[in-house]
């Protein structure tokens, strides 16, 4: 029997959570002639080797390629194709086909969290993660203001967060990776001193478990919640789609 081989794609790669919890799963469930690499690819372009890569099932996609994927592959399922950003890859026969798992991650792990004065929400980052994010909160009927650091349609700057908005959006969601390792003592700006113990504040950030953003708004009296159960319900998606025949 041929080996599969599935795995992450992304630049840097640094800290993978994925390799790390596919491995453990393999060895925990007995899924023999299975391996999950990491791709460390330092440009698009260079993806097109790793589609030929004999015995490759299957990958994730991480920064800095979720949208960047797509010109590469033969299909989106329908919901990824309305989002634009792709983080799960399968092959079909010769044929590549996008998908994306984190809409599943993110929805199952902030719903249970919901109340009913999260209604409206900040969405700081416009990235491909930020994409599944703000899908979700439509689907939840939750309004989304989007910040961005930079000047762009349909969004604010950073220095548009006043009291107001903060007071008004009792959902603060980070999608950027700043504050992830290794530069954990960085935080978005924000001003952090307009949270409060109604405020839930949510980071796509695992690692550190606690990220200065969190640590900033529990200080507030918030409730926080880190991207690790995101994480692990993402990649159990992703194995699921990857076996399906």
């Amino acid at each position: 029997m041929q080996k599969r081989i599935y795995g992450l794609l992304g630049f840097p790669l640094a800290h993978s959570f994925s390799k790390a919890y596919f491995e453990e799963k393999f060895r925990k469930e007995s899924i023999k002639n299975t391996t999950y690499e990491n791709f460390v690819l330092p440009k698009i372009e260079e993806v097109e080797l790793l589609l030929v890569k004999e015995n490759l099932q299957g990958f994730n996609i991480t920064t800095p390629y979720k949208k960047l994927i797509i010109p590469y592959l033969n299909a989106l399922d329908s919901t990824t194709e309305k989002i634009g950003a792709v983080n799960c890859v399968k092959k079909t026969g010769n044929s590549w086909t996008g998908y994306n798992t984190d809409i599943l991650g993110f929805e199952n792990s902030l719903r249970p969290l919901l109340q009913a004065h999260h209604s409206k929400a900040v969405v700081l980052g416009t990235g491909g993660a930020s994409r599944a994010v703000c899908f979700v909160l439509e689907q939840l009927g939750i309004k989304i203001t989007k910040v961005s650091s930079q000047e762009k349609e349909e969004c604010i700057n950073y220095y548009d967060l006043d009291y107001d908005l903060i007071n008004s959006n009792k959902l603060i969601i980070n999608t950027t990776i700043v504050g992830a390792f290794p530069n954990t003592d960085n935080s978005p700006d924000i001003p952090y001193e307009y949270l409060s113990p109604s405020h839930l504040c949510y980071d796509l950030t695992y690692h550190p478990a606690e990220s200065m953003f969190l640590k900033k708004s529990s200080a507030m009296g918030a409730e926080t919640k880190n991207g690790l159960e995101m994480l692990i319900l993402q990649a159990e998606e992703s194995w699921r789609i990857w076996n399906l025949k």
